[in-house]
Order: structure tokens, then C-alpha cells, then sequence
């Protein structure tokens, strides 16, 4: 069991796995045009370490030099985006954690580049992933090859 202040994580396929142990900075979400690229989606939500302890556990992040002054960490496996590293600190991907609604955000950057529409997410009609079986029935049948939402001695893990 880890602490409060104990939070791991790490990408899709379990290449790369992090500890983070201490109170983080701050969690962001960024609407920066370099995050929206770099994560593949309208904003990036990001959890800045500040003086608590990073540790990667296994394995370590690629890095790509997003600009002269910022490096992006990736997955060099599936692809999962990691961190972003810049003169003012390291930041994580909140959505790698394990469980990613210990760290909620608390405020916004780069909302110059804010999509006008992503306010409006939240009242879109909703439905669960086994909703859909009628246009998408292999739904049933899928098996996760993700890596799961905690630390193991090893992955893949060994076969009983």
C-alpha cells in the first residue's frame, strides 16, 4: 500500500513505471498548441512534481525536444506520453499515474489556445463502453494487454 503522498504510475505496455513521493507543485491542465501535439489530444493534463522525489522505476522515457527550452517523454514502446521537462521543473502525465483521480487539477494554462468547445465536453450525451456492442461487438471479446494500475516485479507477468 503506498501513502497519501505516494503516487506510481508509468506508460501502456509497462516499459517505463515512476514513483513520485511527496506533494506536487500543482496539477494543470494545458492548452498550449505544444501540448495538444504532444499528447494527441485538446489539452494536457499535467501533475508538476516541485519538490517531491521522482524515481522511474523501470525502465526511462525517450525524449524529444519540443522547443529549445522544453524536452517531451515518451514511451519509447507504445508511445504513452510522460513528462515534460523544462527550466521551471518536471511535470508528469497526470493520466499515467495509476490512479489518476488523486490528482485532480487546480488550474489552466495556455487558454490562448484553448479549443472553444472543450468547456462543453462535460454536457455531451454520455455512454458506457458496452453501450456501443451494436456497432462495435467485439467490445466483449477484448483482452487488455495493458499494463495494469500498479507495480509488478516484472512485465509481462510470469504465467501460473
Amino acid at each position: 500500500m503506498t501513502s497519501p503522498l505516494t503516487h506510481t504510475g508509468g506508460c501502456q505496455c509497462g516499459a517505463v513505471r515512476f514513483r513520485m513521493e511527496g506533494q506536487p507543485k500543482d496539477v494543470s491542465v494545458c492548452h498550449c498548441r505544444m501540448c495538444q501535439k504532444a499528447f494527441g489530444a485538446y489539452y494536457a493534463p499535467l501533475v508538476a512534481v516541485g519538490e517531491a522525489q521522482v524515481t522511474f522505476t523501470r525502465g526511462a522515457p525517450k525524449r524529444f525536444a519540443s522547443s529549445n527550452f522544453v524536452k517531451r517523454g515518451f514511451c519509447g514502446d507504445c508511445g504513452t506520453p510522460l513528462s515534460y521537462e523544462a527550466p521551471d521543473g518536471l511535470s508528469l502525465a497526470a493520466g499515467a499515474f495509476d490512479d489518476p483521480s488523486q490528482l485532480p487539477p487546480t488550474i489552466q494554462f495556455g487558454v490562448e489556445c484553448k479549443l472553444a468547445f472543450v468547456d462543453a465536453i462535460s454536457t455531451l450525451p454520455e455512454r458506457a463502453t458496452l453501450d456501443d456492442l451494436q456497432d462495435a461487438p467485439f467490445l466483449t471479446e477484448v483482452v487488455s494487454y495493458q499494463h495494469p494500475d500498479r507495480d509488478t516485479e516484472q512485465w509481462p507477468e510470469a504465467k501460473s
